[in-house]
């Protein structure tokens, strides 16, 4: 939970093969380490303690759209396949929509600050509008952010 003396600092990063946060959710109870989901990265965040302390996500790009994210609950290190170090970023099971919101490719992670992340989809959440658009399919509301329309 963030404190007033911790600001929250969140990463944003690209979803390869998925194409919505309904597939997410399937992966999410596949990919387990000790038991907790994770996203695979190269690097270490500088600023991990940073996003822990301060209750960040991972903010999902799926088909060039913001669309979901998942809280951060730590990191871990491990061995990649060719033999290298790569960090696991642990996450929530949780995959919580968000308002999509398009978004140019790039590579590997970037820290997202709060004023620039889209609000959460999901009505109970603080902050949050909905509005009913978290009822859409994600193909649908994918189709009503393209044309400009959410």
């Amino acid at each position: 939970m963030p404190t007033s003396k911790t600001p929250t600092l969140h990463m944003i990063k690209l979803i390869v093969g998925c194409t919505s946060p309904e597939m997410l959710q399937d992966w999410v109870a596949v990919e387990r380490h000790k038991g907790v989901a994770y996203v695979r990265t190269r690097t270490m965040p500088k600023r991990a303690d940073e996003i822990v302390k301060g209750g960040g996500s991972i903010y999902r790009v799926i088909n060039g759209l913001i669309m979901c994210r998942q809280p951060i609950i730590g990191f871990d290190s491990y061995t990649r396949e060719d033999g290298h170090p790569g960090t696991l970023i642990l996450v929530s099971d949780d995959v919580i929509p968000t308002q999509p919101r398009p978004m140019r490719p790039f590579q590997g992670w970037r820290y997202f600050k709060p004023e620039d992340a889209p609000p959460d989809l999901d009505p109970t959440a603080p902050g949050a509008i909905d509005d009913g658009i978290s009822a859409l399919p994600a193909s649908l509301r994918n189709q009503l952010s393209e044309l400009g329309l959410l």
